[in-house]
């Protein structure tokens, strides 16, 4: 079967069920790697570091920024990992963050209300995002603007990593800037910052390179999937008037609106393992070495666990099984933050800006191949 990037950049959808229902395992040229649509295989996959790892030099990430959380697996894992991820549980996240994400959201919202309209992605998802990621690590001097830029450059040399091109200068640049620029959160008291508790020895003395690796994951991941997840819920919401209707009709809907958004279209739409040894999976023979590729947006569609799965339905009971989040060890460390954030802002827009809608002249649909959300996001409302 035929795959082209720009089918998977675009519209990937009918394409990734072929494959997951005639060969769910599928060797795709165009990716130099083996693709997994079917969400069991996903799991498994996901769930199985010893057969699959992230522990491997060709790891897109990692060419980028260098060994995280993200590129190792088993001790060296949680040796990255730990010292970030109590101030990102459930608990400490709602107890931190509730009532500083909502003061965000509004001030983002002040300073577009009285136009009418707006571009939401930078004017309020992505700003929001990257105010709360950089607050949560302790890097609260952050220039908003250039840490935007520094990640779009860094999601570009990823995306074209993933596409089969050579890393381009600009991501080296944009990862250096934002290391220099973290410098001084790295020597402030750990008590009020995360990244010098990271490297504090009562934290294992992480190294204070690798903390910096590690802190630009965090703020990859917490910029790129947060603002995905705003944008492309706010999306669907005004895309199905009639599921928009039922939300506004009765609020407590809102968070598995979220769901289903996420379920319908991932802000990482693949994530990347390699195989340890030979393996068979689903028929197809993988052998030590080759790149396994995981497609969430496909996992997210299978028919086998969720019924009608293209049909965006605010009500459908399973929406949280979806695997948007990925699985296993590898689990997002920053799912609650999203979550609340994306609650805080969809729930906001609705509430402040009269008859929000999508800005006709200016259509908006996701794309992407590592990471999908729309590239602009116009809408309009009836100023007050």
């Amino acid at each position: 079967m035929t795959v082209t990037l720009e089918e998977l950049d675009r519209e990937p959808y009918a394409l990734l069920a072929r494959l997951r229902e005639a060969e769910p395992v599928s060797w795709v040229g165009v990716l130099d790697g083996w693709l997994v649509t079917r969400r069991d295989l996903a799991l498994h996959v996901m769930r199985a570091p010893e057969t699959f790892t992230v522990d491997d030099p060709r790891f897109s990430t990692g060419r980028v920024v260098g060994p995280s959380m993200l590129t190792l697996d088993g001790p060296e894992h949680r040796r990255h990992r730990d010292p970030f991820a109590g101030p990102f549980r459930l608990a400490p996240v709602r107890a931190r963050f509730t009532e500083a994400v909502a003061r965000e959201t509004d001030r983002l919202i002040d300073a577009i209300a009285p136009a009418g309209e707006a571009e939401l992605r930078r004017s309020v998802a992505g700003p929001l995002a990257t105010a709360t990621v950089t607050h949560a690590l302790g890097f609260d001097d952050a220039d908003t603007d250039a840490v935007l830029g520094w990640y779009d450059r860094i999601v570009a040399a990823v995306t074209e990593i993933t596409a089969g091109r050579p890393l381009p200068a600009s991501g080296r640049e944009a990862y250096a800037a934002l290391a220099a620029a973290l410098g001084p959160a790295l020597d402030a008291d750990p008590d009020t910052s995360l990244l010098a508790a990271a490297a504090s020895a009562a934290a294992g003395g992480l190294e204070r390179e690798r903390v910096v690796s590690n802190a630009a994951v965090m703020l990859f991941g917490g910029i790129e999937t947060t603002e995905g997840m705003i944008a492309n819920a706010v999306l669907h919401l005004l895309s199905h008037p009639d599921q928009l209707a039922l939300v506004r009709a009765e609020p407590s809907l809102l968070p598995n609106a979220i769901e289903e958004s996420l379920r319908l279209e991932p802000a990482a739409a693949v994530i990347d393992r390699y195989a340890t040894a030979d393996v068979e999976l689903a028929g197809a023979a993988i052998r030590r070495g080759d790149l396994v590729r995981i497609s969430i947006t496909a996992a997210n569609r299978d028919p086998a666990t969720f019924p009608d799965p293209d049909r965006f339905d605010v009500r459908r009971a399973d929406a949280r099984l979806h695997v948007a989040f990925a699985h296993g060890p590898h689990v997002c460390i920053g799912m609650h933050l999203a979550r609340l954030e994306a609650h805080s802002a969809v729930a906001r827009l609705l509430e402040r800006l009269p008859a929000l809608r999508l800005d006709p002249a200016r259509p908006a649909a996701p794309r992407g191949l590592v990471f999908r959300k729309p590239p602009e996001l116009h809408v309009m409302w009836t100023r007050s």
